[in-house]
C-alpha cells in the first residue's frame, strides 16, 4: 500500500493551506525531505517535504485546492509496498458491481478537511467551487482540462474571462451543504487572521469576518481569487481600524549628517559584510532608544489592563509582489545598528524568498513602516493590531530649509506615527517623536555603527 502525505501542521494556529504549486508529477522519484509542492497559509508560504523515499503515484490535491491540516494530498510508492490505488473513470461499460469495487474518484481526508463538492454526480475542489459560487457560473458548461477531464481554476476563471461569468447568472444552486462549507471556507476563526500577533491576555472583540459582496461585472473585468495572505491582510487591516481608534502626527526631520556619514562608510560596509547598508536600521536604532524613554509606546490594549512588554520586537514591512509581510527583529534593543541591519538584511531576503517561519513573524511589539523606499513623503500607516503605535519613515528628499535666517539645502524626511488613542495620547507621542527625531539628527561621522 502507498504511503499517504498529508497536509502538514505549518505552524502554531494554522488549521489549513493552499497548494499553489506542485513541484513533483506522478512518476517521479523523490528522496525523503524533498519538497514535494508550495503551500500558502494565512501567515507564510511554505513547501512540504516528502517524508518518505520513493515514487509519486497519485497528486490527489490539486493546485488551488484548500485543505485541511492532515488532508490528504498525494501517495508515494516505497520500494516493496503495494501499488496506490488509482481512481478509475467511471465509463458506460462498467458494472454496478465494478463501480462500487473501484476507488472513489477522490481519496478519504481527513476529519475536518474541506472534501471536495459533488455537484450532479461530478466532484469539484472546493476552489472550483467557490469561484463558481461567487460568479454565478453553472459548471456543467465549463470543460474541464485537468486529470480525467476534472474541471480546474484555471479552468473557472479561462471561462469567466471569456464572458461566461453573465451567461448564467445564479444558474449554480448549490444544496444547502455545498454552500454552508463554502461559507465556513470564507470566515476564517480569529486565530487564522491573526498574522503576527502575540497572545492578548483580554479576549478581543469578535473580527469582522469577510463577506462575499455582490459587485456587478462588466465586459473585459477579470476575476482575482482572494489568496489566503490577502484575506489574512483584509482581515487584519479592517479589524485594527474597527477596534483601535487611530490619531495620527508627523514631524519632519533634519538627516543631513547621517547620509553624510552613511554614504561615507556604505561601500567599505558593503565589501566587508556582503550586504548593504540602508538607512533603516539607522531609523529602527533611534526608535528604539526613544522606545527605552518612553515605554508605553511598547504596549497592548487588553480591555481591563494595558500590557506593558517588556521586550521590545520591531515589527518590519517586507512587500513582495502580491503581499505584505510584517517578520520581526527580536530583541532589537540589544542589537548594534550593524545587528539590527543583519536582522533587516536576513529577514527580507527570506521574504521575498517565501521562506518565513511562523516564528519569524510572531512577538512584534511595535512597527517600523519604511514607505519611503517606494518614493512617499507622507503617509498614515494603520497600526500593526494589537500593537499601539506604527511609526512610518518617508523618502529622504533635498529641501530648501531656514538655518539662521538663511535658505539651506538639506537632506529631509517625514516620520509619521499613528496611535491606539486608547492607549496613547498626543503628550507623549510627541515627546517620543521629538525623541526620535532628536536621535536621528545626533547621528554624525563619528557615530559607531558596532
Amino acid at each position: 500500500m502507498a504511503t499517504e502525505v498529508l497536509m502538514p501542521q505549518l505552524g502554531e494556529s494554522v488549521t489549513e493551506g493552499t497548494i499553489a504549486r506542485w513541484l513533483v508529477k506522478p512518476g517521479d522519484y523523490v528522496k525523503k525531505y524533498e519538497p514535494l509542492c508550495e503551500v500558502t497559509t494565512d501567515k507564510v508560504n511554505a513547501e512540504v517535504p516528502s517524508t518518505v523515499e520513493g515514487k509519486v503515484t497519485q497528486l490527489v490535491a490539486e493546485e488551488g485546492d484548500t485543505l485541511a491540516v492532515g488532508a490528504l494530498i498525494c501517495y508515494i510508492e516505497v520500494e516493496g509496498d503495494a501499488p496506490a490505488p488509482e481512481a478509475k473513470p467511471q465509463t458506460a461499460s462498467t458494472s454496478p458491481a465494478a463501480q462500487t469495487a473501484s476507488a472513489p474518484s477522490v481519496p478519504q481526508q481527513a476529519a475536518g478537511a474541506p472534501a471536495a463538492a459533488k455537484v450532479s454526480g461530478k466532484r469539484y475542489s472546493p476552489a472550483v467551487m467557490r469561484l463558481a459560487q461567487e460568479n454565478g457560473i453553472d459548471l456543467n458548461q465549463v470543460s474541464g482540462t485537468g486529470s480525467e477531464g476534472r474541471i480546474t481554476r484555471k479552468d473557472v476563471l479561462a471561462f469567466i474571462e471569456n464572458g461566461g461569468a453573465s451567461a448564467a447568472p445564479g444558474a449554480v444552486a448549490a444544496s444547502p451543504q455545498i454552500a454552508a462549507q463554502t461559507a465556513e471556507e470564507e470566515m476564517p476563526s480569529v486565530q487564522t487572521t491573526a498574522v503576527s500577533a502575540p497572545p492578548v491576555a483580554q479576549p478581543s472583540a469578535p473580527v469582522s469576518r469577510p463577506q462575499t459582496v455582490s459587485v456587478p461585472s462588466y465586459p473585459g473585468d477579470t476575476q482575482i481569487p482572494v489568496t489566503p495572505v490577502r484575506r489574512a491582510i483584509a482581515n487584519r487591516m479592517t479589524q485594527s481600524k474597527h477596534e483601535a481608534p487611530h490619531a495620527w502626527t508627523m514631524m519632519e526631520v533634519d538627516l543631513t549628517n547621517l547620509v553624510k556619514m552613511r554614504n561615507r562608510v556604505k561601500g567599505e560596509f558593503k565589501a566587508k559584510e556582503g550586504f548593504n547598508l540602508t538607512f533603516l536600521p539607522f531609523f529602527i536604532k533611534a526608535v528604539v532608544e526613544s522606545i527605552k524613554e518612553y515605554p508605553i509606546m511598547n504596549s497592548v490594549w487588553a480591555g481591563e489592563n494595558i500590557v506593558l512588554r517588556k521586550n521590545i520586537n520591531i515589527s518590519i514591512a517586507v512587500a513582495t509582489d502580491d503581499a505584505l509581510y510584517v517578520p520581526v527583529i527580536k530583541d532589537a534593543d540589544q542589537k548594534s545598528i550593524y545587528g539590527i541591519a543583519r536582522a533587516v538584511d536576513e529577514l527580507a531576503a527570506k521574504t521575498r524568498a517565501g521562506k518565513l517561519t511562523p516564528d519569524d513573524m510572531a512577538g512584534g511589539t511595535f512597527t517600523v513602516n519604511n514607505t519611503g523606499s517606494f518614493g512617499s513623503v507622507l503617509s498614515t500607516p494603520i497600526i500593526n493590531y494589537p500593537q499601539a503605535a506604527i511609526i512610518s519613515i518617508e523618502s529622504i528628499v533635498k529641501r530648501p530649509v531656514v538655518i539662521d535666517d538663511m535658505i539651506a539645502i538639506r537632506d529631509m524626511v517625514n516620520i509619521c506615527l499613528s496611535l491606539d488613542h486608547r492607549v496613547l495620547d498626543g503628550l507623549v507621542c510627541g515627546r517620543f517623536l521629538q525623541s526620535v527625531k532628536q536621535k536621528l539628527e545626533a547621528y554624525s561621522l563619528d557615530t559607531s555603527i558596532y
